[in-house]
């Protein structure tokens, strides 16, 4: 999947008050709701937010790793 930034995201959730790709709930009470293309999309979404989290979590390890190295370099000082 091609992952919009969270903040992009954010701005398309604010602006239109649902998932991209996610049917509104006036399209869901005017039109209904198939269900294996929902299937479908809400498995879109989970794959989507596993590729989020992977994404944050390398953040996090090289955030971790720069903290170890500063606490590393500070006690040299000292």
């Amino acid at each position: 999947y091609k992952l919009r930034s969270l903040t992009e995201l954010e701005q398309y959730i604010k602006l239109n008050n649902h998932l991209p790709e996610m049917p509104t709930t006036a399209e869901v009470n005017k039109e209904g709701l198939d269900l294996a293309t929902t299937q479908a999309l809400l498995l879109q979404k989970i794959e989507e937010l596993t590729l989020y989290a992977i994404q944050q979590n390398k953040k996090i390890e090289k955030l971790e790793h720069k903290i170890k190295d500063l606490n590393y370099r500070t006690r040299k000082i000292k």
